[in-house]
């Protein structure tokens, strides 16, 4: 008898949970700003991203959904984050290795990237400003926007080689900067 009230209530606690995570959580719900991983490799050096993509969707981005000369959490959701196995040289300034979160500070013709070394559980507060706290930026750069000639749909963020130079690229709408990333021997 007690076995058997045992199994029930387990029934109606783990009916009650995906009741729950169906309508409350929208976890079986396709995530309008998809997570992505995006790494590099070359030897034993390891390079990772983990973002959030939003979407375009017909919205005015960079100065409108994304204000200029603010501090922007580099994507949606959770804080993008950042993580090198060893020392580089971003924009010919020091990097340490480590795990770092990515926040930006987009601009008409330039970008301020900054890598801060705090993890943030999410990019920002309820009132939608970002957690970003600059007494933790471990390095802050300024790189050139470059104006694409077609609409990149999801931002994007990307390892590239261009002339042989390592880069770390963000591209959405009509916008793309490049972060230079040199590898320091070990």
């Amino acid at each position: 008898m007690l076995l058997k009230r045992l199994l029930i209530l387990l029934a109606i606690i783990a009916t009650a949970l995906l009741i729950y995570s169906a309508f409350v959580e929208n976890t079986f719900s396709k995530r309008l700003s998809p997570k992505e991983k995006v790494t590099y490799q070359l030897n034993d050096v390891e390079l990772e991203v983990v973002y959030n993509r939003p979407s375009k969707r017909d919205r005015d981005i960079f100065g409108a959904l994304v204000p200029f000369n603010k501090v922007w959490r580099t994507g949606a959701n959770e804080a993008t984050t950042f993580e090198t196995n060893t020392d580089l040289m971003a924009d010919g300034m020091f990097l340490p290795k480590g795990t770092y979160t990515i926040w930006t500070v987009p601009k008409e013709t330039q970008w301020t990237v900054m890598f801060n070394s705090k993890q943030y559980d999410w990019g920002v507060d309820d009132e939608l400003n970002p957690l970003w706290d600059p007494n933790y930026d471990i390095l802050e750069l300024e790189t050139e926007v470059v104006t694409l000639d077609e609409v990149i749909e999801k931002f994007t963020i990307l390892f590239e080689k261009n002339n042989d130079q390592l880069q770390l690229t963000m591209s959405w709408d009509k916008t793309k900067i490049a972060v230079p990333l040199d590898i320091m021997n070990k």
